[in-house]
């Protein structure tokens, strides 16, 4: 199994703390490394990263990171990084056969989310999303943060930053098949922007989006200085295998 890690955007809300939000070291690591670690550990045999706003920098940090984990860690770069984030899934998805982990770069995690969401396989599904039943969590940017809406079978109804009724919030890690990219797709040619939870509503709505709460887990979206403030204090103690690896 591979994982598609999106590090392909223009990251304004960390500029202050470096130019690049995937290459954004957090305690030492960089955000990146970090959810390649990650997904080793969870079983991905392969990572695609799709690059975008400054890709060279961070293809240029690639072999380095594969040499590091002990598996291939390849760049897929994005036509228009400006884009919404789905062009960057369907740019990774292009490279990839079969399902895959996907992740955003600047969200870590404790290690059982990625390891559980690796077995979430199944033919009633075209994609499973982690996701927090705790809508009060502290870690949680409530302006920021993506929603979820679900059905009575823990399926997703509606999914958005915007909607207006909620039971839990996206964790930011899927386990994807060839469908979600194809549902990013249908969404653009029906004169949708093509984000990534423009395809998730459209797999929602054909009741093909499952999900997987996470419980107790750890996890956060390091996407503002408070947030990398609260990373660089706790992911060290959160992911403490991981950090002892990367320091080895």
């Amino acid at each position: 199994m591979d994982a598609l890690i999106i590090a392909a955007g223009f990251g304004s809300r960390l500029r202050d703390l470096s130019d690049s939000k995937p290459l954004t070291p957090v305690a030492g690591v960089a955000l990146l490394e970090l959810g390649a670690r990650q997904a080793r550990a969870a079983g991905a045999q392969r990572v695609v990263v799709v690059t975008g706003h400054e890709a060279e920098r961070i293809e240029a940090f690639l072999p380095g990171l594969s040499d590091r984990i002990g598996i291939p860690v390849v760049a897929q770069r994005v036509a228009d990084w400006s884009k919404p984030n789905g062009w960057s899934v369907m740019a990774g998805a292009s490279a990839i056969d079969g399902n895959y982990l996907l992740m955003m770069s600047d969200h870590i995690f404790s290690a059982g989310i990625l390891r559980d969401l690796a077995r979430q396989h199944g033919a009633d599904r075209g994609v499973t999303l982690a996701v927090d039943r705790r809508c009060d969590n502290p870690l949680v940017d409530p302006d920021d943060a993506t929603w979820v809406r679900l059905d009575q079978r823990g399926f997703i109804r509606a999914i958005g930053k915007t909607i207006p009724e909620y039971d839990a919030v996206d964790c930011g890690a899927f386990l994807a098949t060839p469908e979600l990219a194809q549902a990013i797709q249908a969404a653009i040619d029906a004169g949708q922007a093509g984000s990534l939870s423009e395809g998730m509503q459209r797999l929602a709505d054909a009741g093909r989006a499952a999900t997987m709460e996470i419980g107790g887990a750890w996890w956060l979206d390091v996407d503002d200085p408070r947030a990398h403030e609260l990373a660089e204090a706790q992911a060290p103690v959160e992911l403490a295998e991981v950090y002892q690896a990367a320091r080895a």
